[in-house]
């Protein structure tokens, strides 16, 4: 695989990871919102890859509205 196509397939997924984990979190928020008093919430992605040994964690908190 050349570099251009490792680049453009790498973006291709996280793309398609930022926008579907977007989505999630607007479901969940969007079915406890109602009555409830959070102010923001906790995150953590877990990325994994068997095939090159890859365990990353990022954890961040997001504001509610």
């Amino acid at each position: 695989m050349s570099e251009d196509n490792f680049n453009l397939s790498m973006r291709k997924f996280l793309k398609s990871v930022g926008v579907t984990s977007q989505q999630k979190i607007e479901e969940a928020v969007r079915a406890i919102e109602s009555g409830s008093d959070l102010t923001s919430i906790n995150l953590t992605v877990t990325l994994t890859c068997d095939e090159v040994d890859l365990h990353h964690e990022v954890k961040g908190t997001v504001e509610l509205p």
